[in-house]
């Protein structure tokens, strides 16, 4: 017997939601200061997330947005 997995109401309901509405990103400019506190505090995820987040809003296209 397989194991199915089972989709509740509310989790199509939620992914329906977020596949109809877009949120904006931040501007380079806050994402690039976000990224320059995440360096100076040594925050590595931080950086991380501040670095790719950066390039998703310089190059929305060539990113599969």
């Amino acid at each position: 017997m397989s194991a199915r997995p089972v989709r509740r109401p509310t989790e199509r309901a939620a992914l329906a939601a977020v596949c109809r509405s877009s949120r904006p990103l931040p501007s380079v400019a806050a994402l690039m200061a976000a990224l320059l506190d995440a360096h100076e505090r040594g925050d590595r995820e931080g950086s991380t997330l501040a670095a790719h987040r950066v390039v998703r809003a310089a190059a929305p296209s060539e990113v599969g947005e």
